[in-house]
């Protein structure tokens, strides 16, 4: 949930290709809606798509980390290691 303040709408200038608005245009039409609510809605899609794969790519590489400890190449650490470990890349 959004406190009121990360609602508050801000304008924003950007410049897009002329193609691109005229497809705005088309589904503003097609859609009812206005230019804002869906180049806001392409955003966030856009963002949820960038924070899924970068979890996917971090998951990927733990389970990889993981399978090559547990075939012996790399040492074992506990989990209190991991936390510390953990810890300190978040508060250097």
């Amino acid at each position: 949930m959004h406190t009121l303040s990360q609602l508050e709408k801000q304008q924003v200038g950007l410049r897009l290709p002329k193609y691109i608005i005229d497809e705005l245009d088309e589904l503003t039409k097609q859609f009812s809606l206005n230019r804002t609510d869906i180049v806001t809605e392409a955003i966030k899609s856009y963002i949820a798509d960038q924070k899924s794969k970068l979890f996917y790519e971090s998951f990927d590489t733990s389970c990889k980390e993981l399978k090559t400890m547990l075939d012996g190449n790399l040492p074992q650490t506990t989990l209190r290691e991991l936390i510390d470990e953990l810890d300190t890349d978040n508060n250097p």
